[in-house]
C-alpha cells in the first residue's frame, strides 16, 4: 500500500500536548475543523482519503492545509471506493446542478463518514490518543445522514467498546465543533484563525480548466456561506456561478 506523508517539526513542548487524528479532506470545514484542533493546543495527526472521488484536487488541498496547519504527521491513504460505486463522487453519475433539496443527493457516498472514522479510530488507537476530529455539519449541508448528531454520539458510543483502547479505560471522544454552525459562522471561523480560503476546495465537479463549478450543492452552501458572513472567499468559479 503506497501512501504519502508529509510533516512538520514539532514544537519545543510537543511532548506535553495532547494529540488528535483530524479528518482532512481539504474541504472548508475540514480546514477549519482542523485550525480549532490546533487553537486548542492539539498536536495533529492529519487524514486524508484518496477514495478516487471525482474532485481528487481537494486532496492536494488537504496537502497545502496540512502544511499551513504544521501538523505532526499527514497521512493520504488509499481507499478506492468507485469499485462500489453509488455516489456522484464515485461513479458515472451527474453531479446535480439545481441547488439543495430536501432529500439525500447522489452525492452521497454510502456509508463514507462511518468508514473514515473507522480508520482515524484505528489510527487514533495505534497512536495512543482518544481523540478524533471530523468536521460535520448539520445545518447548512446537503442532507447527508452521516453528518447528524445521532451518528457522532453513536459512533464514539461503539468506539468505546471496540477498540482495547477503550477496554482499559481510555476515553474516546469524537470532536465535531462545526456541528451546529451555519456556513457563514465557519467562513467566519477561518478568518479568525488566520486561514486562507483559497487553500481549501470544496467543488464537486471542478471545469477542465480547474475551477470550481458553482453549482453544485457544495460550491453553492459555500459561496452562500462567504456572502452572508460578508467575506471574501478565495474559490475562483467557473465564469457566472457563485459570483465567480
Amino acid at each position: 500500500m503506497v501512501m504519502s506523508e508529509t510533516g512538520t517539526a514539532q514544537t519545543p513542548n510537543a511532548d506535553d500536548q495532547p494529540l488528535a487524528v483530524v479528518l482532512l479532506s481539504g474541504g472548508l470545514d475540514s480546514m477549519v475543523c482542523a485550525g480549532l484542533a490546533r487553537e486548542q493546543g492539539y498536536r495533529i495527526l492529519a487524514l486524508t482519503f484518496d477514495y478516487n472521488q471525482r474532485h481528487r484536487v481537494e486532496i492536494d488541498a488537504a496537502r497545502r492545509l496540512a502544511a499551513t496547519i504544521g501538523v505532526e504527521r499527514h497521512i493520504v491513504l488509499p481507499l478506492d471506493l468507485r469499485a462500489f460505486g453509488g455516489s456522484a463522487l464515485t461513479a458515472d453519475i451527474a453531479v446535480p446542478k439545481q441547488g439543495v433539496g430536501p432529500d439525500i443527493p447522489v452525492t452521497y457516498v454510502p456509508a463514507r463518514n462511518l468508514v473514515f472514522l473507522s480508520l482515524a479510530l484505528a489510527w487514533a488507537e495505534a497512536a495512543g490518543s482518544g481523540d478524533i476530529f471530523i468536521g460535520v455539519n448539520a445545518l447548512d449541508y446537503s442532507g447527508y445522514p452521516d453528518c447528524r448528531p445521532e451518528f457522532i454520539s453513536g459512533f464514539e458510543s461503539l468506539a468505546r467498546i471496540a477498540t482495547a483502547y477503550g477496554d482499559r479505560g481510555g476515553t474516546v471522544t469524537i470532536h465535531a465543533p462545526l456541528q451546529h454552525l451555519k456556513k457563514a459562522d465557519i467562513a467566519r471561523q477561518a478568518q479568525r484563525l488566520g486561514l486562507d480560503s483559497a487553500d481549501s476546495w470544496s467543488c464537486y465537479d471542478p471545469t477542465p480548466d480547474g475551477r470550481a463549478c458553482g453549482l453544485c450543492d457544495s460550491c453553492r452552501l459555500r459561496a452562500a456561506g462567504f456572502a452572508e458572513a460578508g467575506l471574501e472567499d478565495g474559490t475562483v468559479y467557473a465564469e457566472g456561478c457563485a459570483d465567480g
